[in-house]
């Protein structure tokens, strides 16, 4: 199994409870998610694209907020 480290600027702005939701979602899917899947249609992956949004999301929010 694969296990994912975060580093601390990938977890600027997320709540403790998105991060537990989070990697509890990607860990069921290594449990019980699909054996062999392209990369575009991974679920590990695209939890990984949907958190990788969401931290450049709240940066920009956080840039425009001190910004503007």
């Amino acid at each position: 199994m694969e296990w994912v480290t975060v580093a601390r600027a990938d977890v600027e702005g997320l709540s403790i409870g998105y991060r537990i939701g989070w990697r509890f979602r990607y860990l069921a899917t290594s449990v019980f998610g699909p054996a062999q899947l392209g990369t575009a249609d991974d679920p590990q992956q695209k939890l990984l694209r949907e958190r990788q949004r969401r931290v450049e999301r709240l940066r920009a929010e956080k840039a425009a907020r001190a910004g503007g």
